[in-house]
């Protein structure tokens, strides 16, 4: 066990290594702080995302990170129940892809080049309050002791837990990732609104890939299974069992949900950050994180507000996203045919998805508009 010699604690460790992980160490490492990210998975690790990259996230990367983008997306494709697709040719692309594997891993070589220390394979058992610091107990027995912990070690966290994340709802999602065969030319996104309420299906087209994947309410395991094989057997696809499959837990917090317990802060996925709609997180990871690794290292250097400001910061750009999602969301599962309408088949719904994914616009302003809150009003 580690002693409290000043030389043995750190300014920061971040527990969790994925967008808003890493890009906290980084942020932290650069704000001057001594960090250690730590992760229990072994890098390069796979993980469950379509790893769409909207312009929200694209604006806030950096270059290892940016050099991981496989394809710029110029065109998608909507439809309802597996019904008739139509596709929207947007011009300059809309969106990028990414293989989060590759991604990942490049926003953990960006925190270890501004400083930070990285160790995977290190999983967090427990976490103590310690005269002024915390003890993170390790699974091998070993002990770390932090002026200040960021967590951000997914859904069902142990960070999470100990800060005390409410959660206002879970979902599941499914994906298989199979190889790209010469007759899957398309280079556009694929979206299908589901049979049962707030569900959706999806085809990322990556470089060598497709990522195809569907996503519903957690709590119906078979019948979201039933979906996925229903979505790729309408898209005549015909994976092996050397193809990727996973499946993984998205949430978004409930209102009154805390950010932080004392020096111990939360960030992305972890905090329940995410768009409620289409359940779009890296933006939120990217975000939290860097203002979460900025406001740790102030504190280590004798800023006493600083973590009060990123609670402040989060409430004010994020929570209001979350929010608008949660509207459009309750506004989907209620009519998901005029939803569909209305992003397929009117300029305006379409200038508006675009919009919002080239990071444009946000949902928060679009809300404001006029016409968009009386076509809110009528279909709530």
């Amino acid at each position: 066990m580690q002693d409290t010699d000043a030389n043995q604690v750190w300014d920061v460790v971040v527990v969790g290594a994925g967008p808003a992980g890493a890009t906290a160490a980084r942020y932290a490492a650069l704000g001057g702080a001594r960090v250690l990210l730590l992760d229990k998975a072994t890098f390069p690790r796979y993980k469950t995302c379509g790893g769409g990259i909207i312009g929200q996230s694209r604006h806030r990367m950096n270059e290892h990170a940016l050099a991981t983008i496989e394809a710029d997306v110029p065109e998608v494709g909507f439809s309802h129940r597996m019904g008739r697709v139509t596709r929207v040719r947007t011009g300059a692309p809309f969106v990028a892809m990414v293989d989060r594997e590759r991604f990942d891993q490049a926003n953990v070589d960006a925190a270890k080049e501004a400083g930070a220390e990285f160790r995977d394979g290190a999983n967090v058992r427990s976490l103590t309050d310690e005269d002024g610091h915390t003890r993170l107990t390790l699974s091998d027995g070993d002990d770390l002791l932090a002026r200040v912990v960021i967590g951000a070690d997914g859904s069902g966290g142990r960070v999470g837990r100990h800060v005390g994340v409410r959660i206002e709802r879970a979902d599941l999602g499914l994906e298989v990732e199979v190889p790209r065969r010469p007759e899957d030319a398309t280079t556009g996104v694929l979206l299908d609104w589901g049979p049962r309420p707030g569900t959706y299906a999806w085809v990322f087209p990556k470089e060598k890939t497709l990522t195809v994947g569907v996503i519903e309410r957690k709590g119906y395991g078979e019948q979201t299974r039933s979906y996925l094989d229903a979505w790729i057997k309408r898209l005549d696809l015909h994976p092996t069992e050397q193809d990727r499959s996973s499946g993984h837990l998205t949430q978004w917090r409930a209102s009154d949900s805390p950010l932080r317990r004392g020096t111990v802060v939360l960030a992305g996925e972890t905090a329940g950050l995410l768009e409620p709609w289409t359940r779009e997180g890296i933006s939120f990871a990217l975000r939290s994180g860097e203002w979460a690794g900025i406001a740790a290292a102030a504190h280590t250097n004798g800023d006493a507000a600083a973590l009060d400001r990123y609670e402040a910061q989060v409430q004010a750009e994020l929570v209001p996203e979350i929010t608008v999602g949660e509207k459009l969301l309750r506004i989907f599962t209620r009519f998901p045919g005029a939803f569909h309408f209305l992003i397929s088949k009117t300029p305006m719904g379409r200038s508006y998805f675009v919009r919002f994914c080239r990071g444009e616009t946000t949902l928060v302003r679009a809300f404001r508009r006029r016409w968009v809150q009386i076509v809110a009003g009528w279909l709530q």
